[in-house]
């Protein structure tokens, strides 16, 4: 698939970049995209809630009525999970909501992210532009030339750029990641993606 290279006023630069079959060309596999974002979402949870059950409960332990014969539920105490301000029945515990999923699904889910959003032409190759100086208003303007103003976008660079960051940080859609660090959590929760014609050529040498 080849794109025109635009500058960051939105105009043609006259170049173009082909963009690789075997990065942006798979067959999407839509169970191991679902897979890896359900994997990372689960790696964000804590997992820190948990609730007093009727051993953690501070109270009295006299036995409140007879076992038979009142034709309600047994009660033990008054710490019984039947009464307000007993403990809780089966309540949460802390957990790892953490799950395994091999490397090579992994992968397949990133490729097929990439594949998707390349097929619904969601990509914008950008021409490499260093950033003087941290200005969101620079950041902000390029974005209304692309077209791209109020929509989630994922700017994918070559290496960490503290400039190009920081111009980024302070709208509330735009993200900016390095390509290796690129996960399919965070391609599937843009609109599109912004790649620089560096991070192509980087990106064919890392996913190959």
């Amino acid at each position: 698939m080849k794109l025109d290279v635009l500058n960051i006023q939105g105009e043609k630069t006259g170049k173009s970049v082909t963009l690789p079959k075997n990065i942006f060309g798979v067959e999407p596999n839509e169970h191991a995209v679902y897979l890896a974002v359900k994997q990372y979402l689960a790696n964000q949870r804590q997992g820190t809630h948990k609730a007093k059950e009727r051993g953690e409960i501070v109270g009295s332990t006299r036995k409140i009525k007879r076992q038979k014969g009142t034709g309600t539920a047994r009660a033990g105490s008054i710490k019984s999970g039947v009464f307000r301000g007993g403990g809780r029945m089966f309540g949460p515990r802390p957990r790892n909501y953490g799950f395994d999923l091999n490397k090579k699904v992994k992968n397949l889910a990133r490729l097929s992210a990439l594949s998707a959003k390349a097929s619904s032409g969601n990509i914008i190759v950008l021409e490499d532009a260093a950033f003087e100086a941290p200005k969101t208003s620079v950041y902000n303007s390029m974005l209304k030339a692309l077209g791209l103003n109020g929509k989630k976008t994922l700017h994918i660079v070559p290496e960490h750029d503290v400039n190009l960051l920081r111009s980024s940080n302070n709208i509330q859609k735009a993200s900016v990641m390095r390509s290796e660090d690129l996960n399919t959590y965070a391609i599937m929760n843009s609109n599109t993606l912004i790649i620089s014609e560096a991070s192509v050529k980087k990106m064919k040498k890392d996913f190959a």
